[in-house]
């Protein structure tokens, strides 16, 4: 086992060092007509997150584009944000911030509530999280209207800390999301 086991190690880390530059992300994309409902075209990310290669190559063309930055933490609103801004704080050697619905949080929280097409929501984060002068980057799998990512901002801002930049895997450049945003650096893998 011990001769085999290794092998298997070594096998498993030149995955991990191999970089798929000219890999198409886009293959990796699920289009599912009228989803969640009629006249929606949902891109589904399960099938790239379900393969490997495809997953750390977008993870790694995420690093890359704020390599050089200096990126003190990232941040994401629950859930599918968790599943890139965790993998690329470990990229970017920085800390990684839940930031949670209401009630999901046992300390002491900062709150911020923004408005949505039909009511209101609510996002917070422990008060201890962020640190006035911090550079954060706000991460997330999709950028449409941008108002989840908006209300992190204004969360993070209301902190002191700085925004370093935003990235997305995908941007839906027709629902305005990035002119949302304003002049925060924004980085998308892919775009449609």
């Amino acid at each position: 086992m011990g001769c085999g086991a290794s092998n298997g190690i070594l096998e498993n880390n030149k995955a991990i060092m191999n970089r798929k530059k000219d890999l198409n992300l886009n293959s990796y994309i699920r289009v599912v007509p009228n989803f969640p409902k009629s006249g929606i075209l949902f891109r589904d990310i399960t099938p790239l997150l379900g393969n490997a290669t495809a997953f750390r190559e977008t993870i790694h063309r995420m690093a890359d584009a704020f390599a050089g930055h200096k990126i003190d933490a990232l941040v994401a609103a629950e859930a599918r944000g968790f599943i890139f801004a965790a993998p690329l704080a470990l990229e970017l050697n920085a800390a990684f911030i839940p930031i949670r619905k209401p009630g999901k949080l046992p300390h002491y929280r900062h709150s911020f509530s923004y408005d949505l097409e039909y009511g209101q929501d609510t996002l917070e984060m422990h008060k201890d999280a962020v640190h006035a002068g911090q550079n954060i980057l706000v991460v997330d799998d999709l950028l449409a209207t941008g108002g989840t990512v908006e209300a992190c901002c204004k969360l993070i801002e209301h902190t002191g800390a700085t925004i370093a930049g935003c990235a997305f895997c995908i941007e839906l450049d027709a629902l305005g999301g990035r002119q949302r945003l304003g002049d925060y650096p924004i980085y998308s893998v892919l775009k449609y």
